[in-house]
């Protein structure tokens, strides 16, 4: 068991000045600075906890303030008891009376319950000494389940039947973590296709990517057909036939226009089209995808869905053919479990969103569970791939021959380098004081 209570809490808000060079640009996102919020839970033993939430710059400090509200709830909790029913308690902090008002289980609340509850993710995987993905392994089936809420999805899935998925896989399991050791799983890139960046770039990147064993390339499209169809041309031309190209218009068309983009750009054999609509339009979605499956084209999406429900909603229509968690976007690593568990049952591949700070990090350990004791297959399961910030973190993912290393530090891969809180809090770090002094940004 963990040992203490909860005796010390803080976030900060830290941000990366990626929009100076284009990183992460995309039809919607023109320019961001890729950032989190960043929490911290001590016990009175003195183990720390590291979680975060994903943001774009702007607004970080928002997330910090739902953060600062849900931390204290926290302060002199027993982490014996949040482990023992962790359900309960991820149900107490997302439906505490008034801060509830705030989503409920959406927007930049949910964003602040992801960071903390990551932050007690990493917490209990250190106190057992293991990397979270070998702690949701060993769970048992009945220990695992009990971390997850049912609520508004006992309709897909139930407390039973997640038991009887789990039970199923329990003898084989052994294999696939002896596979996963040996192995790693695969993984796709995104760092080939951010809008801003030039044609020179592009190719030189694409080089970079298949030298290191890549098959699979994502690309952002949406602003101009024109100079998408252009740009496509000419990854097909570096990266070839034989391997899988998919496409990400991150939100920025309406339902028509969407399937009209994508006729266009049919002939560059568009693996899926991420995110055609917005997040929320289950039907859109479904419109896009009737439309586009005779192509040979799947609808993606998910690093943006606001909850567990929004989720199963578009696995129940059918909406999408690959399910895309974000780490930091629902409610941390507890929701994420329901969510695999419905796409598991509804036969709907999961391949993880992680274009952002920490997220390779931390969807890495969730996809060695899924691979481990739910799914058993890597068939139509990649993980995104995003080369850039792993530098900042005490243990970062370790990406060989396209693959997805297994972890074999303790927790969740979450913690930050010391001199990077020094350097990159906003807005007095190190950093960003010399940039706002050198008048290469303006102090927001």
């Amino acid at each position: 068991m963990v040992s203490g209570r909860v005796i010390e809490t803080w976030v900060k808000d830290i941000r990366f000045p990626t929009s100076l060079n284009a990183d992460g640009s995309d039809a919607m996102h023109t320019d961001p600075d890729y950032s989190c919020a960043y929490v911290m839970i001590k016990l009175e033993n003195d183990l720390e906890g590291y979680g975060l939430t994903f943001t774009l710059g702007k607004g970080t400090e928002i997330v910090v303030s739902g953060c600062q509200a849900i931390l204290r709830m926290l302060m002199k909790q027993n982490v014996d008891e949040i482990f023992n029913n962790f359900a309960e308690f991820w149900r107490k902090i997302t439906n505490e009376s008034q801060l509830r008002w705030l989503g409920p289980e959406k927007g930049v609340i949910h964003l602040a319950t992801a960071a903390v509850v990551n932050a007690l993710w990493d917490l209990w995987a250190k106190s057992k000494g293991v990397p979270v993905w070998k702690l949701l392994v060993d769970l048992t089936p009945e220990q695992l389940v009990s971390t997850i809420d049912f609520k508004y999805i006992s309709d897909v899935i139930t407390k039973e039947e997640a038991l009887s998925l789990l039970k199923e896989r329990q003898s084989s399991k052994a294999v696939r973590e002896d596979h996963l050791l040996k192995t790693g799983l695969p993984a796709y890139t995104t760092q080939i296709g951010w809008l801003g960046y030039t044609d020179e770039k592009v190719r030189k990147l694409c080089k970079k990517y298949l030298a290191l064993g890549f098959t699979h390339f994502k690309v952002k499209v949406g602003h101009d057909i024109d100079d998408d169809i252009r740009r496509l041309r000419l990854i097909r031309q570096e990266i070839g036939e034989q391997n899988k190209l998919m496409v990400d218009a991150n939100q920025i068309w309406e339902i028509e226009e969407a399937i009209e983009w994508m006729k266009k750009l049919e002939d560059f054999k568009p693996y899926w089209i991420e995110e055609p609509t917005s997040p929320d339009d289950i039907l859109g979605h479904l419109r896009i995808a009737d439309a586009l499956r005779p192509l040979g084209i799947g609808v993606a999406t998910g690093e943006a869905c606001a909850n567990r429900i929004i989720f199963k909603q578009f696995f129940q229509m059918k909406a999408i053919d690959f399910c895309q968690i974000d780490s930091a976007r629902i409610g941390g690593v507890n929701e994420i479990l329901s969510v695999y568990l419905m796409a598991h049952k509804l036969g709907i591949p999961v391949c993880p969103h992680a274009g952002g700070v920490g997220l390779c990090e931390m969807v890495q350990h969730l996809q060695m569970w899924d691979f481990i004791s739910l799914s058993g297959t890597t068939d139509r399961r990649i993980i995104e791939y995003v080369d850039q910030q792993h530098d900042h973190f005490v243990n970062p993912t370790i990406v060989k021959n396209a693959h997805y290393m297994a972890p074999k530090t303790t927790g969740y891969s979450t913690e930050l380098k010391k001199q990077t809180l020094v350097d990159y809090e906003y807005p007095n770090g190190r950093k960003w004081q010399e940039m706002f002094n050198a008048g290469i940004y303006k102090s927001l």
